[in-house]
């Protein structure tokens, strides 16, 4: 159960509202994780949906490696509402389930490809360590060039925030399951 019930539309102010009014136009269809949160600032949400759509939809990363970014970072929070959203559309997005299942269980998945490994180890060097190697920071600028490094730190910085709002407020998936091992 969440700290935090859902607002409703009746209770929100007028910059609430037109928040409330993009999400569900928009390519989320729904209030939904830390957005149950975010609304309660109009000005926060804003810029939250804003960034949140940015580097969601619209960078140079492909679905299937932000989307496995995202995991690694729900995992690292133990963010169960984050590994709900985020693993159909990793699945969706062509990420081999047997790496999602590795990320799951904390274990190192075995990559085929240089992309998926360079992502998950720019993302556990930061987790880890708080910052990035010298070789793989190389090996990230040689295999996803400057932007893309760029958005995926970006991306990789939005949901910690994400997860820090779902663990901080105890949001949980809907229906109410953990769908990531304690």
């Amino acid at each position: 159960m969440s700290r935090l019930r859902e607002l409703k539309y009746e209770e929100m102010d007028s910059g609430q509202r037109a928040i409330h009014d993009r999400l569900i136009s928009g390519p989320r269809g729904r209030i939904a994780g830390p957005y149950i949160a975010w609304l309660r600032n109009a000005k926060l949400a804003d810029v939250a949906e804003q960034y949140g759509r940015f580097v969601r939809y619209e960078t140079s990363l492909p679905p299937r490696l932000s989307e496995m970014a995202i995991l690694i970072v729900g995992r690292h929070w133990n963010a169960q509402v984050e590994w709900w959203a985020h693993y159909p559309l990793a699945m969706k997005a062509g990420l081999d389930p047997a790496i999602a299942e590795a990320i799951a269980h904390r274990k190192r998945p075995d990559f085929k490809n240089t992309d998926e490994a360079i992502v998950y180890d720019v993302a556990m060097e930061l987790i880890e360590n708080k910052t990035v190697t010298n070789g793989t920071y190389q090996r990230a600028l040689e295999t996803l060039g400057e932007k893309t490094l760029i958005e995926l730190i970006a991306i990789l910085g939005n949901y910690f925030a994400v997860a820090l709002v779902l663990n901080t407020f105890e949001i949980m998936p809907p229906d109410g399951s953990k769908p990531m091992p304690d």
